[in-house]
C-alpha cells in the first residue's frame, strides 16, 4: 500500500473510505469474475466498490500505477506482441452501426474479441499496453507504441511484426531489432536465435494475465473500465 498511496487521488470534504478494504474488494472481484453484488460483505458494500472502480477507471488511476511502478525496469531489451481477448455477449451487444469499433470489439474468426497490444521488458513484466478491436493488424498496434517505446538496445518480436518500415523506424530510435523474416521473403534475415529465445517470456506474461476472469473474458462494455482491469492485474501480478 506504500508503494500504491502516492497514485491515489486526493480526497476532498469527507475521508474516503478506507483504501486498502476497497482496493482489495476490487482485486477480488476482477481476478475472480464475480458480479458487483457478489463480492463478499467483508469488503463492505458492493456499491462503494463499483462506484470507487468506475471513477478511479475513468481517471486512469490503475494505469498510472502500473506505469509508474514500472520506471524501475530493466530496458535493455524489450518484446512486443498481442493477444486476442474473448468478448462476452454482454459486452458485444448492441454494438452499433459500427460493429463495436467504438467499444474495442470486432469480430475474428474466433468470434467477437478484443486484441490487447503490449510493450514488456526482458523478464516478460509489461511495460504498456494498446487495445484495440480484434481484427486489427499488428502493425496498427506497433505503430501506436512505437512513440512510447523506451529507449533500448533490443526490441524482441515475431514475424508477424516483419515489415521493412517498422525495422526502419526501430533503426532511427537506434534499436535494433531481433525479428525473425517472413516466409514469403525472397533473401531471408538474420537475426540473433539466442537472444530471440528470450521472446517467450512475453507469451507466459499473457497467460498469466489471463488466468484473472475479468481479463480472460471481457464482460465490461466501456473499454476504459476493460482497460483498467488490464493495469489493475498487471500490477498486481508483476509489480507488486
Amino acid at each position: 500500500m506504500a508503494r500504491l498511496e502516492p497514485y491515489f487521488p486526493k480526497s476532498h470534504g469527507r475521508p474516503r473510505v478506507d483504501d486498502r478494504r476497497v482496493l482489495s474488494g476490487i482485486i477480488f472481484v476482477n481476478r475472480n469474475g464475480l458480479r458487483w453484488r457478489d463480492a463478499p460483505k467483508d469488503y463492505g458494500p458492493h456499491k462503494t466498490l463499483y462506484n470507487r472502480w468506475k471513477r478511479w477507471g475513468a481517471m486512469g488511476v490503475f494505469s498510472r500505477m502500473m506505469e509508474g511502478l514500472a520506471t524501475g525496469a530493466d530496458r535493455k531489451t524489450v518484446m512486443i506482441d498481442a493477444t486476442y481477448l474473448k468478448a462476452h455477449r454482454t459486452a458485444s451487444s448492441l454494438a452499433g452501426k459500427k460493429g463495436g469499433l467504438g467499444r474495442l470489439i470486432g469480430r475474428t474468426k474466433g468470434g467477437m474479441n478484443t486484441k490487447l497490444h503490449a510493450v514488456t521488458d526482458a523478464n516478460g513484466r509489461p511495460l504498456s499496453f494498446f487495445m484495440t478491436a480484434g481484427q486489427i493488424s499488428d502493425y496498427i498496434g506497433a505503430a501506436a507504441l512505437l512513440d512510447g517505446l523506451p529507449k533500448t538496445q533490443w526490441l524482441l518480436a515475431d514475424r508477424g511484426y516483419d515489415a521493412d518500415w517498422f525495422r526502419d523506424a526501430l533503426e532511427a530510435k537506434g534499436i535494433k531489432p531481433c525479428i525473425p523474416g517472413r516466409k514469403s521473403r525472397n533473401e531471408p534475415i538474420k537475426y540473433d536465435k539466442r537472444r530471440y529465445r528470450r521472446r517467450n517470456r512475453i507469451e507466459i506474461m499473457f497467460g498469466r494475465l489471463k488466468d484473472w476472469r475479468r481479463v480472460a473474458t471481457r464482460y465490461d462494455r466501456c473499454p476504459t473500465a476493460f482497460f483498467a482491469a488490464i493495469a489493475l492485474a498487471a500490477t498486481v501480478i508483476f509489480w507488486l
